[in-house]
């Protein structure tokens, strides 16, 4: 996010997510195996136009992310499914709840999902 924030347009980051992200205060969400917070991954579903805002769920069911786009490689798949180019990009789920956690404060609609408090985000505010 950080390498693609020019302050204009798509790329205007909101400057506390900036100031996060810099710090490298993820809370919770930060992937142990990473180190820090995935934005985004690549997976071989296969969509079509309307896909957007499908739910991405993993092997065991679990919600993981948002279906958001796919590669121009992958346009074919409108007729014909070619898995070794097909690729949809889903924005993670750890990402969105951290969005909506530690930059948006939107801890009533966390509340409403279940989705428990940061307990890292109180030693911060």
């Amino acid at each position: 996010m950080l390498a693609k924030h020019t302050g204009t347009g798509e790329f205007d980051a909101p400057d506390r997510a900036v100031a996060l992200v810099g710090a490298r205060d993820y809370g919770r969400y930060a992937s142990r195996d990473l180190g820090t917070l995935p934005v985004d991954f690549l997976s071989t579903v296969d969509i079509t136009n309307g896909n957007s805002g499908s739910a991405t769920l993993n092997a065991r069911g679990e919600f993981v992310g948002l279906a958001f786009d796919g590669t121009l490689d992958g346009v074919i798949s409108d007729w014909w499914y070619e898995a070794p180019i097909n690729r949809t990009i889903h924005v993670d789920s750890r990402y969105m709840l951290w969005v909506m956690d530690r930059v948006d404060g939107a801890q009533r609609l966390l509340t409403e999902m279940d989705v428990p408090r940061d307990d890292a985000r109180a030693s911060v505010e």
